[in-house]
């Protein structure tokens, strides 16, 4: 399908220029509603150059991962392989985990499991673990983890609470998720994601890439600023081993892909539709179901409810897949970072709100 011009939906052809002017390199940001689809971009494909991305790019998907993690262990579930309240340890002896933890827990962020890439301390610190920010990222990014290394790592340090009396988002959680499906399965994450849902779907573009550190199409380039010493440096890092984030942040696709994937899974085509409930009921502080987030946009935006998991990768690129409950409705992008000194993450809340008022609080 061609891309749309900007006079078919000026409002979110100036909500994509809005995350821009914040500080992205550039934007690709797909859209279907009750108007039919609507693609379009902003910035630049790469620095320096004048072409905008692509919209039929593939970029690294971060945590949006997980809600494809998480629909593969319900899956399993729905196979009758596991229950969703049973223990984790039995499948996983190695490890030793606490017998209290399942595989709800995991899914739901309530096993207590400590953040391989690291925690906030108690004053709102962040605390590093495995190096996931800064100059000690972009040292390591070509870095090949092993998954057990990733879960022994987090076990080496104290329990954030006992398991299900509190909810806090840790990537060890999916890691242990993706290492459930080998032991439930017999195969490797990535063959089952392909079997269970990348093929059905006909996601040919979404990739578990393990440990090679390419981007396998066409895609738009992305930069990490950082600090080295007293000196500020900008790098290219598109190419950048993603196993640090074994089922929590592993992934690659295309705002097509992720489409298709999120209005098929909230549409019924993955799941059966109690387990899809499950998924869609929110559960503590984070609002969080299993693998997604659920939030009330409140009366002020129509009072209507959107789920999502946005993703950022380590360096350099960010995800955003957002729906309306049965899926009708989604929003769906890929964004780059660039050499502004603005911080992405204080810029941004600002122009998101206004791509999810554009798509959604119309």
């Amino acid at each position: 399908m061609s891309e749309n011009t900007t006079q078919d939906r000026p409002d979110l052809q100036k909500a994509v220029q809005d995350v821009v002017d914040v500080g992205f390199a550039g934007i690709q940001m797909r859209v279907y509603d009750e108007s039919g689809e609507w693609a379009g971009s902003a910035g630049v494909h790469k620095l320096g150059g004048s072409a905008k991305p692509s919209t039929e790019g593939q970029f690294w998907i971060g945590s949006t991962t997980k809600t494809f993690v998480a629909t593969l262990v319900l899956h399993l579930v729905a196979d009758g392989a596991i229950g969703l309240d049973s223990p984790v340890a039995e499948h996983l002896p190695r490890f030793g985990l606490d017998e209290r933890i399942t595989v709800r827990m995991l899914l739901q962020h309530t096993s207590g499991l400590y953040n391989c890439t690291g925690e906030l301390d108690a004053d709102g610190t962040f605390v590093p673990g495995l190096p996931s920010v800064g100059k000690a990222w972009v040292e390591n990014r070509f870095h090949n983890y092993r998954p057990d290394e990733l879960v022994r790592f987090a076990l080496t340090k104290p329990a954030r609470f006992e398991p299900g009396t509190d909810q806090s988002y840790s990537n060890t959680n999916y890691t242990l998720a993706a290492l459930l499906v080998e032991a439930l399965s017999g195969r490797s994450y990535a063959e089952e994601m392909q079997r269970r849902i990348l093929r059905p779907l006909g996601l040919r573009d979404t990739v578990v890439p393990g440990d090679s550190p390419d981007i396998p199409g066409p895609h738009a380039h992305g930069y990490y600023r950082y600090q080295d010493g007293e000196e500020w440096k900008v790098v290219d890092v598109s190419r950048q081993n993603s196993s640090l984030l074994t089922g929590s942040g592993d992934m690659i696709s295309t705002t097509r892909d992720l489409h298709v994937f999120f209005a098929g899974l909230l549409g019924g085509r993955l799941l059966p539709a109690a387990l899809l409930d499950e998924m869609r009921t929110p559960h503590g502080p984070l609002g969080y179901g299993l693998g997604l987030f659920v939030q009330e946009l409140g009366p002020e935006n129509g009072d209507v409810t959107i789920v999502h998991h946005n993703g950022g990768a380590p360096g350099g690129y960010g995800a955003l897949m957002i729906s309306t409950p049965d899926g009708s409705r989604t929003l769906t992008a890929g964004l780059t970072t660039g050499d502004s000194d603005a911080d992405p993450a204080k810029e941004f809340p600002k122009a998101l709100n206004g791509l999810i008022a554009a798509v959604f609080c119309r």
